[in-house]
């Protein structure tokens, strides 16, 4: 009896110590109970419903494992059922594979950061999609990232660099579209890279050279091309796996201590380097499907460590020697389709346990499954010397090449006397717009050209329907030939006109007079450009018609722009008591601005040369039947002489602010501001203006300053986000002003923020 009372006495500190250890800060459980909203309720998150259990205490499945230390989360690995692939993926939700549409990786992301203490980090088959967010780099304790078999695609984040501690990086089975990351030196403590199955591009980095900690490089199942280095420094490499790409170049020299090495399915070239026949501990060796060339270096298949050997469907050549000795493991061999000559080593034949494939090739044994040796024997072309014919000959190709090159030339000068006589040639008319100062200044080149277009505006481009050209006599008939009872509004782009297609299709006519100094091939190259712009928060452009007014082909009339129609009015008319529909609450208020910004951070970056001066008004924010916000009237200012800026209609600036305020930042800042104290501030961007925001910075001001709705559905702390942002946007100096990735990270943790507080007031 006594010893047992020891031993509960002992033992009774201990169960503080360990309680201590795993009880979860309340903090980090409302982290883990917005992940579990954000990924819309996995069924393996059914059991963090119950508030009142200690989420660290849950027993560990196979599709969620969470390990806890000193009151934070550590570890958090999750694995769900959504389906690995899908035949093609333009960029939006798919139903059943993907998260929703109102899914927000930025959102998730931001709340993600919040585990700043997590170590290891596995989000898998979760049907996680859109491009990765830079701010992953928060979690700048991470040692093990996996988010394979989602739907991620765009580029690696590139300060995943500054993610020292990483070791392991897996991003397996996604969509990632851009080049392959050239800074992958910069994280030294890197063991695992493998980002297998994208659609990766460009050269092989050579940074990788010097990330001497590798031990297992996948780069498997992209499109990397280019020339292999050297890898022979990477001295604890063990896997190697850079199959199915379009690598070009001869086979580098590999690390002593590589075990298993794939690289099939490239263009790889050359003679198999004599050094791997030093690769002692080599196992498994797959160079099938290439273009390699010269003799087997027979030594492969006496490696001491060799199972598997893969040299199938290349243009390998000469033959094996008889007494050739195979290694004690090699369990399997793949010769086939080459142009090998002779017979086949005595190891290769008598060895009952081992697979052997050699058909396809020239050999001297099972002749039914070989080809004639003539046609693996490379017959050289003799060259007959010829003196003064041959000569004659060059003369001759040398005299019609230049006569050919005479009549082009005359050719070109006719053409360019017939179209170009009226004064400036094409090439030059838009770099005449960017002397006048103008946004519009893009290069033929660039109007022409869809290689500027980023990978994110081709998605759009696969998701959305595509750009048509209407006639002028469609239109008519749209519109009841442009009758006044279908105009929807006229503003300094022209008039909006409500139509219906003759399929039944409502949509949204633009009339925009056309600037004098675009001709019809010029206006076209514009309008093409404008076309690429699609994106899920743009008023999508399903067509246009541009009418020459019955002239040649050198001056236009108007430019008829047909987008989709968007039935359920605009932001503005959402903001107010006065409104005659419902009026917006704080979260929802928020909603459509991350949609907006989302919206112009890609006009901004998602094509090059970027769309600036979009002239952006909380009217021109149109809302979808089912909430979802659409931004209107987007780069108009390449098609049009109406001047872009923060006034209204095109008017001059009222006051010292505007002459400096005409850029999107500042046009967003007074959205956020109608956000926040309501439609009335619309009609007088002034000092004003300006002064009752800064007087929301005391709670006596917000309350004097803000919309009712807005400041009885919010938290204090979300709205001094908001103000805080709102006020950088219209800063008098424009080079003080957010990006608009800063200000869409501000919104998103104004909505988190929001989050949390709507779940402590029902807790």
């Amino acid at each position: 009896m006594g010893y047992c009372s020891l031993f509960l006495l002992l033992c009774f500190p201990w169960s503080f110590l360990i309680t201590g250890t795993h009880q979860l800060q309340s903090s980090q459980t409302q982290v883990l109970l917005q992940l579990r909203k954000h990924l819309e309720y996995p069924a393996q998150l059914e059991f963090w419903n119950n508030h009142g259990m200690d989420l660290c205490y849950l027993s560990p499945s196979t599709q969620l494992n969470m390990t806890c230390q000193d009151n934070v989360v550590t570890e958090l690995r999750m694995t769900g059922d959504k389906p690995v692939k899908v035949n093609s993926f333009v960029g939006f939700a798919i139903t059943n594979k993907t998260l929703s549409g109102n899914f927000s990786i930025d959102s998730f992301v931001i709340t993600l950061a919040r585990l700043t203490s997590l170590r290891v980090l596995s989000l898998v088959s979760l049907g996680i999609w859109g491009p990765l967010p830079d701010k992953i780099h928060r979690l700048s304790s991470l040692e093990y990232l996996d988010l394979s078999s989602n739907y991620l695609f765009g580029s690696v984040p590139p300060k995943i660099s500054t993610m020292v501690k990483l070791q392991t990086l897996k991003l397996d089975d996604n969509f990632f579209n851009d080049t392959v990351p050239a800074w992958f030196d910069s994280l030294s403590n890197l063991t695992i890279l493998s980002l297998r199955n994208n659609q990766l591009k460009g050269p092989f980095p050579s940074s990788i050279q010097r990330v001497t900690t590798l031990t297992d490089l996948i780069l498997s199942g992209n499109d990397i091309s280019g020339k292999l280095p050297n890898l022979d420094g990477l001295s604890k490499l063990n896997m190697l796996d850079l199959s199915e790409n379009s690598l070009d170049s001869d086979l580098p020299s590999m690390p002593k201590g590589l075990v298993m090495a794939f690289l099939s399915n490239n263009s790889l070239s050359g003679e198999i380097p004599r050094q791997y026949s030093q690769l002692s501990q080599l196992q498994h060796f797959d160079m099938s499907f290439n273009e390699l060339s010269g003799k087997i270096t027979a030594s492969l298949l006496s490696l001491p460590s060799i199972s598997y050997l893969n040299l199938a469907s290349n243009m390998l050549s000469g033959s094996l020697p008889d007494r050739l000795t195979c290694g004690s493991k090699l369990q399997f061999v793949d010769l086939s389709n080459n142009r090998l000559t002779g017979g086949l080593p005595y190891c290769l034949t008598e060895s009952g346990y081992r697979v052997v494939k050699f058909g396809g090739n020239c050999l001297s044994v099972d002749l039914h499954h070989q080809h004639a040796k003539s046609s693996c024997i490379d017959v050289p072309v003799k060259r007959k010397h010829s003196g003064g014919k041959n000569m004659g000959v060059l003369v001759g190709v040398l005299a019609g090449i230049f006569f050919f090159i005479v009549l082009l030339a005359c050719g070109l000068v006719m053409v360019r006397k017939r179209y170009f006589s009226r004064g400036i040639p094409e090439q030059h008319l838009l770099h005449k717009a960017e002397q006048d100062k103008s946004v519009t200044g893009f290069s033929s080149e660039i109007l022409s050209s869809a290689r500027f277009v980023s990978e994110a505006t081709k998605l759009g481009i696969q998701g959305l329907p595509a750009c048509r050209s209407f006639t002028l006599e469609e239109l008519k008939e749209a519109t009841n030939n442009f009758n006044n009872s279908s105009i929807l509004g006229d503003g300094s782009y022209g008039k909006l006109y409500k139509g219906i297609l003759e399929n039944g299709t409502q949509v949204a006519i633009r009339c925009v007079p056309s600037s004098k100094k675009y001709s019809m091939r010029n206006l076209k190259l514009r309008m093409d450009l404008l076309a690429k712009l699609r994106h899920p928060h743009l008023v999508c452009l399903l067509g246009h018609c541009i009418d020459g007014g019955g002239q040649d082909d050198y001056r236009v009339n108007k430019v008829f722009l047909v987008y989709e129609y968007v039935s359920n009015g605009n932001f503005r008319a959402y903001l107010s008591e006065d409104s005659p529909g419902k009026v917006l609450n704080w979260s929802e208020r928020l909603a459509v601005l991350i949609s907006v910004a989302k919206a112009i951070h890609f006009l901004h970056t998602g094509v090059i040369p970027g769309f600036f001066n979009n002239r952006l008004k909380a009217n021109n924010i149109l809302l979808h039947e089912h909430g979802i916000a659409k931004l209107s009237d987007y780069g108009l200012s390449i098609i049009s002489e109406a001047a872009g800026n923060c006034g209204e209609n095109g008017e001059e600036p009222k006051s010292w602010q505007m002459a400096r305020l005409e850029d999107d930042v500042c046009s967003f800042g007074f959205i956020l501001l109608e956000s926040l104290v309501g439609p009335s501030v619309s009609s007088r961007r002034d000092k004003l203006a300006l002064d009752e925001l800064a007087s929301c910075n005391s709670q006596e001001g917000r309350q004097k300053s803000l919309n009712p709705i807005v400041l009885a559905t919010s938290s204090q702390e979300s709205l001094s986000v908001v103000i805080t942002i709102t006020n950088k946007c219209i800063c008098s100096e424009s080079w003080n002003r957010p990006s608009f990735e800063d200000i869409l990270w501000n919104l998103q943790y104004a909505v988190q923020v929001q989050a949390t507080a709507d779940g402590e007031q029902f807790r």
